[in-house]
């Protein structure tokens, strides 16, 4: 028995109809989430006198029993249930009687179906905030015990100068904390509730969706009843914020596969987070990495995806947006995956730092210190440039140590000659946010005083 059969006839829908819009298979995981917003839904009616305390008493706890069926798993499914919204209402008339048929007054799906739609979001914004942390906690432990490891900093994919290990893994440290900003930026914008709005007018029962709002912890109601139940801002929002923080996982599970190459070998992963050849018994293959480089393709789907659905879409509710939580619980259930494995992968890897700091020693890569240098003897940096420049190319087309060039260069000499030693580079790093000791000492405090701020912004 469907919610509206009343204005049909006596076939009832096509098994077609319901096969294709049926939605119970993919939304029963906000079951927990509805019964939360029809329990203040009914203390509501309650407070407006649609319900006497004896009804709200009996429905309430129809509802608390549905609850408890649900956390078991004892909630049995009918055919005629469309979604859990309505599997949920036939289950508390079922055991409440007159009372529980009382439910849905005042109220549409459609701004029950956003009512539990942002309590989920809101929820599940946080629980990712929270693995981001630990994520980001991860990388600031290596980055302390990395010390005065250095490695070659990249552009364009080529050595370009030393930083230090800290530096590198704080770097990712930063750009997870832009994502953290996000996550709670979005759910902020979304804690505004909808219940209330009907099926796009209100109500002209006396329902109060200010209380309501307060009852279920929402900042605010809405202010736009066609507005509040055709809004899925929050969902393409968090969509995004999931997106770009998928990209810069991304970002690291390349590094980590290239790092973890015979050609790097500046990683070395622990057996319990890698994987093996079923045909080549001498790999030991990046799983983690790749799949969080593949999967933030996964993430950029559902958010593109979503975007083109609603783009064509007028005021107010329009079925399309069924296809809201599909890519929304996909993308969640990814990341919550995603991020504990990249956590522990990167919190039980070996650092290879001879190999790493072997690759950034390459006199080569002072080459700009040898310029800063002219440069501060007051040689303009155009010529400077010039001036080294030339003697790498002569070094490398000569095959001559570049040292012996620089010694023999009337502008540069012995004491130019002392930064091309082993470590000279990183430790002449000295601007603030810089790539040495100690303007990294001072970000790793500063990263520190940040995990600390946001861990109290997600608790």
């Amino acid at each position: 028995m469907t919610l509206w059969q009343g204005r049909f006839g006596d076939d009832g829908p096509s098994e077609d109809l319901l096969a294709f819009t049926v939605s119970l298979s993919f939304d029963k995981r906000l079951a927990g989430d509805d019964v939360i917003g029809s329990k203040a839904h009914v203390r509501g009616l309650e407070r407006a006198k649609v319900l006497t305390p004896d009804e709200a008493a009996v429905v309430l706890t129809a509802l608390d029993r549905v609850a408890e069926e649900l956390a078991v798993g004892k909630l049995t499914f009918a055919p005629g249930d469309e979604d859990v919204h309505t599997a949920i209402e036939r289950r508390v008339t079922e055991i409440a009687g007159a009372a529980g048929a009382k439910l849905h007054t005042g109220r549409s799906r459609n701004d029950q179906v956003a009512t539990a739609l942002r309590l989920y979001v809101k929820r599940e914004l946080l629980t990712i905030a929270r693995r981001v942390l630990d994520l980001q906690r991860v990388l600031y432990d290596r980055a302390r015990e990395a010390g005065d490891a250095y490695l070659p900093g990249y552009t364009h994919m080529q050595r370009a100068q030393p930083v230090l290990l800290s530096h590198h893994l704080l770097a990712h440290g930063w750009a997870l904390a832009r994502d953290v900003d996000r996550l709670l930026d979005a759910r902020g914008r979304l804690d505004v509730s909808p219940l209330g709005a009907g099926a796009l007018a209100g109500s002209s029962l006396p329902l109060d969706p200010d209380a309501v709002a307060a009852d279920l912890g929402f900042a605010a109601r809405f202010e736009n009843s066609l507005d509040a139940v055709s809004d899925r801002d929050f969902v393409a929002e968090a969509l995004f914020a999931f997106a770009l923080l998928g990209v810069h996982l991304s970002r690291l599970g390349e590094e980590i596969t290239l790092w973890t190459s015979q050609e790097f070998g500046f990683l070395r992963l622990h057996d319990a987070y890698a994987t093996g050849s079923s045909m080549l018994p001498q790999k030991k293959n990046p799983d983690i990495a790749e799949l969080v480089r593949g999967k933030s393709g996964r993430l950029i789907g559902h958010l593109t995806g979503l975007l083109a659905t609603l783009k064509g879409l007028p005021l107010a509710y329009n079925r399309d947006l069924q296809e809201d939580k599909e890519p929304l619980f996909d993308a969640v259930d990814q990341l919550q995956l995603a991020l504990p494995a990249l956590t522990g992968l990167i919190a039980s890897a070996e650092f290879v730092l001879d190999r790493m700091q072997a690759a950034a020693d390459a006199p080569e890569a002072a080459a700009v210190d040898l310029a800063e240098w002219l440069v501060e003897r007051g040689t303009p940096f155009r010529d400077a440039h010039a001036i080294v420049g030339g003697l790498v190319r002569d070094s490398l087309e000569r095959h001559v140590p570049l040292a012996e060039l620089v010694v023999a260069h009337p502008a540069l000499g012995e004491e130019a000659v002392a930064l091309l030693e082993p470590g000279s580079a990183v430790q002449r790093r000295t601007t603030p946010g810089g790539a040495g000791p100690l303007p990294v000492a001072v970000q790793l405090d500063r990263f520190a005083d940040r995990l600390a701020v946001d861990d109290e912004r997600v608790s």
